[in-house]
């Protein structure tokens, strides 16, 4: 069974980085063919593609987010991560993880998600 955990503070002021990392558990983030991506669902709205780092390491991002995302992994703790440099309060959400099928497939397992609040 795969397990998906994020990390991170869930607190973040306007202007700074919020980083965040996901921890895999019962599965490698290397194994054929899994793309490991991140996810946003900010308050009242739908989920947000932001990008995902592909099981041999090329990354993709999401157009609108590109300039400010930034997407790495770990293969040696089985993690990988989510800078968002410049945040504002605009980017308050709950920010999930998930293994894909594909750059933006059916997502199979997913994290519980975090809640990030941007303010000061």
């Amino acid at each position: 069974q795969v397990q998906l955990q994020e990390s991170g503070p869930g607190l973040v002021k306007p202007s700074q980085t919020l980083s965040l990392t996901c921890t895999v558990s019962g599965g490698s983030i290397t194994t054929n063919y899994y793309y490991w991506s991140w996810i946003r669902q900010p308050p009242g709205k739908g989920l947000e593609w932001m990008g995902a780092i592909a099981y041999f390491g090329s990354i993709y991002y999401s157009p609108p987010l590109k300039s400010r995302t930034s997407i790495s992994r770990d293969t040696s703790k089985n993690q990988f991560t989510l800078e968002l440099i410049s945040v504002t309060p605009e980017d308050t959400a709950v920010y999930y993880c998930a293994r894909a099928m594909g750059v933006s497939g059916w997502m199979d397992y997913w994290g519980k998600g975090i809640l990030v609040t941007v303010s000061s």
